[in-house]
């Protein structure tokens, strides 16, 4: 062994950086067991989320987030285990799931979720924002809410205010989620829909996946069953959205001093290889047993480190930042959810 100090200077590099990182990640761990100690003491009275808890929390501490002992574990949380708890949603989908869509709905949910991205970036130019929050307010609208709010923010080149808009499109696309599991249900009854319509529609325009569980079994298992499957499709997504948005503001960067970052998708390319495990592994005799409580952890870890993210996120943003976005921070992200409902009503329809 050498004992001139090159061997051991990876290892000190890493454990500095592990000392570094030690508090903010701990205040990061702090308000996320908060929020998850809150939520079900809250939930009785106002039906709030542990992640935009965990959020709100955060946003309350940011004084205290923002100090410079803290900045390096709430980066940490924001940008590595950010990757890896999205990297980890691809075991909650199998190319079963896809399969049984058919390919008429798959196309639909497709172009519905191309336009509901174009809206994005259309509505954000018109009302004066950013292309950032376009992208931000189409994907979040268009995939799976938070998760491709944050996954999609990985990609994008950093600007000026970019962790408010994150933060409001979080809380934006939760609330409007709220909503629409309240009313979309009675919007299907109303337009006729059968069941199975009914949880095609849901499926395919609810932002998050609880209020897609929570719309579709209301209406009845069959409709909760196609909304969730469809829901997972959107969810599967997610790499193919991150890859062209990455790949669009990289070429948009190419044009702008200084250039923006080119992307190197790790994460999203892991998620797919574990949609490809997730579909493989529980139908090898001998292993599926073993398989599902790793796979439970695994997806409870990725629940975890998606609330961990947020709330880092949090730590570094005010509610003074949030509130002085203003109506058309509303109103682009009302339009992208009003373009995936139009869109995916007037598919059904036809079809």
């Amino acid at each position: 062994m050498r004992f001139d100090g090159a061997t051991d200077a990876p290892l000190a590099r890493w454990l500095q950086a592990l000392r570094a990182a030690a508090p903010g990640v701990l205040l990061t761990l702090l308000v996320t067991a908060g929020a998850m100690a809150a939520a079900p003491v809250i939930a009785p009275l106002i039906p709030v989320p542990a992640m935009v808890l965990a959020l709100v929390f955060g946003i309350v501490l940011m004084p205290l987030g923002r100090r410079p002992i803290f900045e390096a574990g709430t980066a940490f949380c924001i940008r590595t285990v950010l990757r890896v708890a999205v990297a980890l949603l691809g075991l909650r989908i199998a190319w079963s799931d896809i399969a049984a869509l058919g390919a008429g709905v798959a196309v639909l949910v497709v172009a519905a979720m191309a336009a509901t991205l174009v809206a994005g970036l259309a509505l954000a130019r018109l009302l004066g924002q950013t292309p950032g929050f376009g992208a931000l307010a189409g994907a979040g609208t268009a995939v799976c809410g938070a998760s491709a709010t944050l996954a999609t923010a990985s990609v994008l080149p950093a600007y000026k205010g970019r962790d408010a808009e994150i933060v409001f499109v979080v809380i934006a696309v939760n609330a409007l989620s709220t909503l629409a599991m309240l009313l979309y249900p009675a919007l299907c009854g109303a337009l006729g829909f059968d069941a199975h319509t009914t949880g095609i529609v849901l499926g395919a325009t609810i932002h998050d996946v609880a209020q897609v569980v929570g719309a579709g079994y209301a209406v009845s298992d069959a409709a909760g069953n196609a909304a969730v499957i469809v829901k997972l499709f959107r969810v599967f997504l997610l790499l193919p959205v991150v890859l062209a948005l990455g790949w669009w503001f990289a070429r948009a960067g190419a044009r702008t001093a200084p250039p923006a970052r080119v992307p190197v998708p790790v994460f999203a390319l892991a998620f797919l290889l574990l949609c490809v495990v997730n579909s493989i592994v529980p139908e090898i005799p001998g292993v599926a047993a073993a398989y599902a409580p790793l796979k439970r952890v695994l997806v409870e870890a990725s629940s975890f480190g998606l609330m961990l993210a947020i709330a880092a996120l949090g730590l570094k943003t005010s509610f003074a930042d949030i509130a002085a976005l203003g109506w058309r921070h509303v109103a682009t992200v009302s339009g992208t959810t009003l373009v995936i409902l139009a869109v995916v009503v007037a598919g059904v329809g036809l079809g």
